[in-house]
């Protein structure tokens, strides 16, 4: 299985240049026969990537492919961030990465960061899937140790969604907003969403794992199964005229910010990223309904305390509702 998914890597990094490659070639290339060479090629294709065939010409993946690239990512980060990290994985797929940071911090191990190509069963909050596209899009996971227990991730989902928003900012976005607690938004469309799960000693030492998927040239056979208003940094792109940023630049930055984050949250925590978020909230003033289960309130979303609760207004009286399960949606 770990020889196929080589094989497969460098099939795939052999295409990603998006020119026609013949079968003898790329079977010298990776060092198999034909039929094996077939029998990869045939992968691809329940990945969903688009792959042209011509007689005489051979094979190719229509737009190219760039690959993210452990090495390139390494390169990219800072000294002080390559030292704050365990270890950097960048897999072909897997069903989760944050499956992946999960057993890390089973183990002990802290600062680990794993990217994926793609993911057969990414989720979102709530068990909800994460659409996960191969090559098209980023799939991100690190985890982190705290040593005050839970107490110390109050809002750290809304400061990781805060962070994300600089991070695409500094590419020459606008308009982005976040949708309490973890989404974020272009235009009232989803672009990233935020998932964080939990390790450990709730009252002591515990691990984080911060998901995140961020959509950047979703696939319209993939986009089909998205149950809700969505969109990509591609289209943005197209609609703000700016140059959309290379993947493994964006990655980077990316995993960049997420660990500056992690290594300080714990000094000032969410105090530090209030305003950040509060001036990005898509849904205040506006009348909003929670829900979670059969439980339900409406009320006026009034921002964010100092936690990162959500201040909802019920006729006048002022609700402080914590995350949780909780889920909110615009009421027209």
């Amino acid at each position: 299985m770990i020889r196929d998914e080589r094989t497969l890597s460098r099939l795939l990094a052999r295409l990603s240049d998006g020119e026609y490659h013949s079968g003898d070639e790329l079977g010298e290339c990776l060092g198999v026969s034909r039929a094996a060479v077939w029998k990869q090629l045939r992968k691809l294709d329940e990945l969903g990537l688009e792959l042209e065939t011509v007689r005489g010409r051979g094979y190719r993946l229509r737009g190219g492919l760039e690959m993210l690239d452990s090495h390139k990512l390494e390169k990219a980060l800072s000294a002080e961030t390559r030292s704050a990290i365990s270890a950097l994985e960048v897999l072909t797929t897997t069903d989760s990465t944050n499956s992946r940071a999960l057993e890390r911090a089973a183990l002990g191990q802290t600062g680990y960061v794993c990217l994926a190509e793609h993911q057969s069963a990414g989720r979102g909050r709530r068990g909800r899937p994460w659409v996960s596209p191969f090559g098209r899009n980023l799939y991100v996971s690190l985890n982190w140790s705290f040593d005050g227990g839970a107490s110390q991730l109050e809002g750290l989902s809304l400061a990781v969604g805060a962070v994300l928003c600089q991070v695409l900012e500094r590419q020459g976005l606008a308009g982005l907003e976040l949708k309490w607690p973890n989404d974020v938004l272009w235009r009232g469309s989803k672009l990233a969403g935020v998932l964080l799960e939990m390790a450990g000693d709730p009252a002591g030492r515990c691990q984080v794992v911060v998901g995140v998927g961020l959509n950047l040239a979703m696939p319209p056979a993939a986009a089909k199964q998205i149950e809700q208003p969505w969109v990509d940094l591609g289209t943005v792109c197209d609609q703000e005229a700016c140059s959309p940023p290379e993947r493994n630049a964006l990655a980077a930055s990316l995993v960049e910010a997420l660990v500056a984050l992690l290594a300080h949250y714990h000094q000032a925590g969410f105090a530090l990223w209030r305003d950040q978020w509060q001036r990005r909230d898509a849904f205040h003033g506006r009348p909003v309904k929670l829900s979670s289960g059969t439980r339900a309130l409406e009320g006026i979303a009034q921002g964010v305390d100092e936690t990162g609760a959500l201040r909802l207004d019920i006729d006048g009286e002022r609700v402080i509702c914590h995350g949780g399960e909780l889920s909110m949606r615009a009421v027209s």
